[in-house]
């Protein structure tokens, strides 16, 4: 039996959907073998649809998807992006060089993570805690990152905690705290 179900570009063109099996390994289907396993199908080209809107952040893939899932039930939008309100507020509670310590808007976080992927490739996000407060009104995760540094290939591992408030199904205020040290690390490695 599947732990989760998830499409991609690939799959969503092929009007197939993927499955993750228990012991870890992917299975594409046919739409009509999805559907009687599933009870759900993929409508070709919508997934595709909202993934190539968003194709130029593609390094951050694992990071939005850990956020989807830590915000599953709470939010609406298809990707990360689609659930934060246009006029919401992030607060980066650590220093890091050229990194803002706080954006307003939705398209002024997009234009903040557009160069992300030119420096760090995302390969996996894990260790997903979430906490409900304030009536559901703020949602606490904790979870970590996992990639490389493309210049020099050294690995990227972080770990973040991320106090989100939501109205209307929207973010409309992103706290985030991250071990800014980690980060340092990885983009300025010491020569042996």
């Amino acid at each position: 039996m599947p732990l989760f179900i998830s499409f991609s570009t690939r799959c969503a063109e092929l009007g197939s959907g993927a499955l993750l099996s228990s012991d870890g390994s992917i299975v594409f289907l046919a739409p009509e073998e999805f559907l009687a396993l599933t009870g759900t199908i993929n409508i070709p080209g919508e997934l595709a649809m909202s993934e190539a809107k968003y194709a130029a952040y593609e390094a951050l893939g694992p990071f939005f998807e850990i956020i989807m899932k830590g915000l599953s039930g709470v939010v609406d939008g298809d990707h990360y992006f689609d659930t934060i309100a246009e006029d919401a507020k992030f607060e980066f509670l650590y220093e890091f060089p050229g990194w803002p310590r706080t954006i307003r808007g939705r398209a002024e976080l997009m234009t903040a993570y557009s160069g992300y992927g030119n420096s760090i490739r995302l390969r996996s996000a894990d260790k997903l805690v979430v906490y409900h407060a304030d009536n559901g009104r703020v949602v606490i995760i904790e979870y970590e990152v996992h990639g490389k540094v493309l210049r020099t290939g050294v690995p990227y591992d972080n770990r973040f905690v991320s106090i989100i408030t939501v109205a209307d199904r929207k973010i409309v205020h992103w706290r985030d705290y991250m071990d800014s040290l980690a980060a340092w690390n990885a983009l300025n490695p010491r020569s042996s």
